[in-house]
């Protein structure tokens, strides 16, 4: 529908995920399962500005390298569900770590939200953290936020709201690897687009090829053999 829109939370365990979702959601909450497959993913719905978030918690996972099933649902729904905004959620006491899954997201998606929770822990800690100089590092929103005490919703909210209908544009910031590696990615990336078009990000595509990730071709076959392209 024309005010539905989907936002996925990614995020490792133990970040307050979870504790987000069902905050944000409250009781409107179902588990469904996703894309035709066993695995059951929570659902939930928020209403904002006449428009409906349709909220997806995704596994917590560590990575997206899809080591595990979790790791692969998680990849597989950001890549190719395609969600209107990806939510990374991220440890404001463990940021260094955390932020190691944000960068993977930021290869796979364009649209996403850095989501620092437990900033109110963190500041007690006296840990503080520039949001304004990750957004600029990083090429998208970067909120704080308290998902237990609900701190910062209205501007999250909001900035799902702006991103959705176009007001603001994310420019993810692109990791440059090591010259020898740039060299094979931009060899590889022309016949990996002839493939898969726009649909998935080809470099990203092309970095996992290297790294011999054979789930993930598996999964792209899969998917042209549904879209009828193979």
């Amino acid at each position: 529908m024309g005010n539905e829109y989907r936002i996925a939370l990614a995020g490792n365990p133990n970040t307050g995920k979870s504790t987000l979702f069902n905050a944000l959601t409250g009781l409107r909450q179902h588990t469904g399962n996703w894309a035709g497959k066993t695995v059951s993913l929570a659902q939930g719905s928020v209403e904002f500005k006449n428009k409906t978030f349709q909220l997806i918690d995704l596994p917590g996972t560590y990575s997206l390298f899809s080591n595990s099933k979790d790791e692969e649902v998680a990849r597989n729904y950001i890549v190719f569900e395609k969600p209107d905004v990806t939510l990374v959620v991220l440890d404001a006491t463990s940021l260094e770590r955390n932020l190691n899954l944000a960068l993977q997201v930021l290869e796979m998606t364009k649209n996403v939200i850095i989501c620092i929770n437990l900033i109110d822990i963190a500041e007690n800690q006296g840990i503080e953290i520039n949001e304004r100089l990750l957004t600029n590092r990083l090429g998208v929103p970067v909120i704080k936020i308290s998902a237990r005490n609900k701190i910062g919703f209205p501007l999250l909210l909001d900035t799902i709201d702006r991103i959705v209908t176009g007001a603001i544009e994310c420019h993810p910031a692109q990791l440059q690897y090591p010259e020898e590696i740039e060299q094979k990615i931009q060899q590889i990336e022309p016949e990996v687009r002839k493939i898969v078009g726009n649909q998935v990000s080809a470099r990203w595509v092309a970095l996992r090829l290297l790294d011999g990730d054979q789930s993930l071709l598996d999964e792209i076959n899969r998917q042209l053999v549904l879209k009828g392209v193979s």
